[in-house]
C-alpha cells in the first residue's frame, strides 16, 4: 500500500488530533505538519497539542507515528551571513527538533538555507556548523533531518545533489540526515523528473545513495524544467503531469516512504469573497485509482455551491 498525504493544520483547539482528522478526512495514512506558524517562533506549549489523543486516533486507524512528517518553519536560515541570526536558526532548529521528537514523529523537513549572494561555498560551511550544533544538542533523539531538494530560487543551497551531498558528508553526524526529494523542486533545478524519474534517481544514487531519502514531496510545477522559481501546481494541471507524478508515487523502490502533497488550494470566488478548498482527497483518490479527472478543480468549486 502507498502511503499518501498532505500537509495538514494543527490550527485550533485540537491541534494535533485535528491534524489527524483533517489527514483521515482526505483518506491519507500519512501526513505532514508544522509544529507551528513557519513565518514565526511563537509554539503552544506541548501539553495542549493533544498528543495522546492524536496517537490514540491514529493506532484506531492503521497511522503509523512514524509516518508523520514536520516541516521546519521557513524563518530558519543556518547559511544567513549574520552570526547572530545563524545562532538563532541552530537554537530555533533544535527547539523543533525536540518537539518533533514529543510528538512522536521521526523526521523533521528542513530547507539547507540561502547564502544571501556569499557564495555556495561559505553557505554550505555555515550550514554545516549549524547542523553541527542542533545534532550536538539533540544527540539523544533519534529524529532525522530531512534536506530538502530546493528548485535554485535565489539563492538557495541545495538545487542539486552535490550541493547536498556536501551537506552530508561535512557533518559529523551523517546518520542523523536524510533527504526529502520534491518532485516539484527538482523539475525546477533542471532534474528530468518528468521524462526520466528513473534516470534522475539513478544519478542521486550516485552522488547520495536513493536509501537516504525519506519523505518524497509531490507537487506539479507551473514552470518549464529548469526555471529555479519553485511554483506549485495542481496534479495535471502543471509541466510534470499525472502520469509522471505517479509513477514516483507508485515506485516500486519507495512504497515504504511517505509521499505528501503540498498543491495548492482551489480558488472559489464567491461575489465578493475568495475562498479556497484543499484538493488533497480528490488528488489522494486519483493517485490511489490511477483515473485521473482532468477537470476536479471544476467539480471542487461546484461541490462547494
Amino acid at each position: 500500500m502507498i502511503k499518501i498525504g498532505s500537509h495538514v493544520s494543527m490550527n485550533g483547539s485540537d491541534y494535533l488530533l485535528g491534524s489527524v482528522k483533517e489527514a483521515l478526512s482526505y483518506n491519507s495514512n500519512t501526513f505532514m505538519i508544522y509544529t507551528g506558524a513557519p513565518q514565526n517562533t511563537r509554539r503552544q506549549s506541548l501539553d495542549k497539542l493533544k498528543i495522546k489523543e492524536a496517537h490514540e486516533l491514529m493506532k484506531q486507524r492503521n497511522i503509523n507515528p512514524d509516518d508523520i512528517v514536520v516541516h521546519a518553519p521557513y524563518i530558519i536560515n543556518l547559511a544567513n551571513k549574520n552570526p547572530e541570526k545563524r545562532q538563532f536558526a541552530a537554537d530555533f532548529l533544535t527547539e523543533e527538533v525536540k518537539r518533533t521528537d514529543a510528538i512522536g514523529a521521526k523526521q523533521i523537513v528542513l530547507h539547507p538555507g540561502a547564502h544571501v549572494r556569499q557564495g555556495v561555498e561559505l553557505g554550505i560551511k555555515h550550514i554545516v556548523e549549524g547542523l553541527n550544533k542542533v545534532i550536538e544538542n539533540t544527540k539523544d533523539s533519534d529524529v532525522s533531518i530531512a534536506l530538502e531538494t530546493m528548485a535554485g530560487k535565489g539563492t538557495e543551497v541545495g538545487r542539486t545533489f552535490e550541493e547536498l551531498k556536501r551537506i552530508i558528508d561535512g557533518v559529523v553526524h551523517p546518520e542523523r540526515l536524510t533527504v526529502c526529494f520534491d518532485t516539484c523542486h527538482t523539475h525546477d533545478a533542471g532534474y528530468k523528473t518528468k521524462e526520466d524519474f528513473d534516470g534522475v534517481i539513478e544519478e542521486f544514487d550516485r552522488i547520495i545513495g536513493k536509501d537516504r531519502i525519506s519523505v518524497f514531496h509531490i507537487n506539479d510545477s507551473k514552470n518549464i524544467i529548469g526555471a529555479s522559481k519553485d511554483r506549485h501546481e495542481n496534479l495535471g494541471y502543471g509541466q510534470i503531469g499525472f502520469d509522471a507524478l505517479r509513477y514516483v508515487v507508485i515506485h516500486e523502490d519507495f512504497t515504504h516512504i511517505p509521499k505528501i502533497l503540498e498543491t495548492p488550494h482551489i480558488t472559489k470566488t464567491d461575489e465578493t469573497k475568495k475562498r479556497l478548498y484543499p484538493p488533497y482527497k480528490e488528488e489522494i483518490e486519483m493517485f490511489r485509482s490511477g483515473i485521473y479527472n482532468p477537470k476536479f478543480r471544476d467539480n471542487i468549486r461546484k461541490q462547494q455551491q
